[in-house]
C-alpha cells in the first residue's frame, strides 16, 4: 500500500505561518514514505491526506486542522512503532525537568534560605537537567535508527 501525496498546492496558502505548517506535513509523509510501515499506520495516515483533501477550510482554519492531524498521527507512530521526530525526547524533557525537578529544587533553596521568592531560581536547573537527559534519549533514538529526519 502507499502513501497518497496532498493535493492542495503551496500556492493556495496565503500566510508564512499556513505555507509552513503545509510544508511541515508534506516533508512529514516524504519522510515516512522512505520507512517500512506497517497497514494499519499507512491506512491512517491515507485517512489523514484524504481528510485534508476533502477540507474546504482556509488560512488558519485549514492551518490548524493540518496540526491536529499531523500532532494525532505523530503520537500514533511514537506509540505503535517508536519512531520520534528530531528533538522529541529533549522538548519533553525539557518541560518535565523543569516540572519535576525544577519546582522543588527551587523550593528547597528558597526554604532553607529564608526567601520563598528563590522558587523560580530552580527552573534553569531543572530546564538543564531535562535538556541533557532528553538529548541523551535522542541520540540513543538516532543510533538505533527510530528517529525521523524532521524537526
Amino acid at each position: 500500500m502507499e502513501i497518497k501525496k496532498l493535493h492542495k498546492t503551496e500556492d493556495s496558502f496565503s500566510d508564512v505561518k499556513s505555507h509552513k505548517t503545509y510544508t511541515q506535513f508534506v516533508e512529514l509523509l516524504n519522510e515516512l514514505s522512505k520507512k517500512e510501515l506497517p497497514e494499519t499506520i499507512i491506512s491512517a495516515l491515507n485517512t489523514s491526506v484524504d481528510k485534508i483533501n476533502a477540507s474546504t477550510l482556509e488560512g488558519k482554519q485549514l492551518c490548524r486542522f493540518i496540526k491536529q492531524e499531523q500532532t494525532s498521527l505523530l503520537r500514533k507512530i511514537e506509540k505503535e512503532l517508536k519512531l520520534v521526530p528530531k528533538n522529541y525526547y529533549r522538548n519533553m524533557w525539557m518541560m518535565l525537568g523543569m516540572t519535576a525537578f525544577g519546582l522543588p529544587i527551587g523550593a528547597s533553596i528558597g526554604v532553607s534560605i529564608g526567601n520563598i521568592g528563590l522558587l523560580g531560581i530552580g527552573l534553569p536547573i531543572g530546564m538543564g537537567i531535562g535538556i541533557v537527559v532528553g538529548s541523551a534519549m535522542d541520540k540513543k533514538a538516532f543510533k538505533e535508527g527510530r528517529q525521523l529526519g524532521i524537526e
